[in-house]
């Protein structure tokens, strides 16, 4: 069989055999349309065609024998069927892999609770409490989904070091966040309190409190390991690290390296992220260079919840996936509605290609 043969009987097959052939093949196949998937499927079949071919032939003759073996149905009943709503199905469709008998959350149910909560008084989780606890005596790591309340721990963090009369410096990895938190920053702590230096930004340096990018405290750090001293730095109590996953860039880690190597030995650290792969490692390396040990902080509870929907160029929306929250991705079952929506639009692709 030619690739174009191939590609042709691909895309004559459902979207549901498409996934149960890409099980095991394709990683992550479930979040795939028919069109990506059949590309990813003849990316794969350059190592073994065979194997492909035969499974789809196996998957092709099954099918065949459900529709052989399947009761017909009225055409009369079917036609009420469709005038009552129901899908008209072309040709046979198998679940998907992973699917179970569990009935598919409806809209209502996917919708249910989002909106503004009542409000409350502000009561500090056990972590935030324990990584500022740890910031009394040595560095932190924190490590929490977004939306968990890590700027509280940053925010409260640095009003205890200005109390301190020590200075206190936060680092984002774009000058976009760093002027988002120079404006958050203003109105919690005072515009006399606040100052930000980036590449195209220089207000009030001599604040207690500054926000930069981490490249502009790099340069700092340099300048003052070559005797230019600076007085922030001296003064220097807390630096805080936010986005620090940045280690892990292939072009930009190296500046996160450098600034925690050369930070002053009388400042603490606080880094944070909500997706750091090995936070543990990190934690560990800053004990081994630093003179303070490095506690790790870390819980996985989402606060906030994700629900993942489907907005259709129509403007319906409906789930994603059958359950409300996200399934992990061994089990991921798209909704029915979804699926058809995107069979409709891979079908509609297909045709004007």
């Amino acid at each position: 069989m030619t690739t174009d043969e191939l590609e042709q009987l691909l895309a004559q097959q459902p979207v549901s055999r498409l996934h149960r052939l890409a099980h095991g093949r394709i990683p992550g196949h479930f979040r795939l349309g028919k069109r990506r998937l059949i590309e990813a499927l003849l990316r794969h079949s350059a190592q073994n065609r065979e194997g492909l071919e035969s499974d789809l032939s196996a998957l092709v003759e099954e099918g065949t024998r459900r529709r052989e073996s399947a009761p017909r149905q009225d055409p009369r009943r079917r036609g009420q069927a469709e005038q009552a709503g129901s899908p008209r199905r072309t040709g046979e469709s198998l679940p998907a892999e992973g699917c179970s008998d569990e009935a598919a959350v409806d809209l209502t149910t996917f919708l249910e609770g989002i909106g503004i909560p009542e409000p409350q008084p502000f009561v500090p989780d056990p972590w935030q409490e324990e990584a500022l606890a740890h910031l009394a005596d040595g560095d932190v790591i924190v490590s929490v989904p977004t939306g968990s309340g890590k700027t509280y721990v940053a925010v409260e963090a640095a009003r205890r070091a200005i109390e301190a009369e020590r200075t206190v410096i936060y680092t984002s990895p774009l000058k976009a966040l760093s002027n988002t938190k120079f404006t958050e920053l203003t109105k919690l702590f005072g515009p006399d309190q606040v100052g930000i230096l980036t590449g195209d930004r220089r207000d009030n340096v001599q604040a207690p409190f500054l926000i930069m990018t981490t490249e502009i405290l790099r340069n700092l750090l340099y300048d003052a390991a070559g005797g230019e001293i600076d007085l922030r730095l001296d003064t220097l109590g807390l630096v805080i690290i936010d986005e620090s996953q940045y280690l892990a860039d292939p072009e930009r880690g190296v500046v996160w390296e450098e600034t925690i190597i050369f930070c002053p030995n009388q400042a603490r650290l606080l880094l944070l992220s909500a997706s750091i792969g090995n936070p543990q490692e990190i934690a560990d390396w800053l004990s081994s260079i630093r003179p303070t040990p490095c506690r790790l902080v870390q819980h996985h509870r989402r606060t906030v919840p994700l629900r993942a929907g489907y907005l259709h160029p129509s403007g319906k929306l409906v789930p994603l996936f059958k359950t409300t929250g996200i399934p992990k991705p061994s089990q991921a079952v798209l909704h029915p509605q979804a699926k058809r929506f995107f069979s409709q639009y891979e079908a509609d692709t297909l045709k004007s290609n």
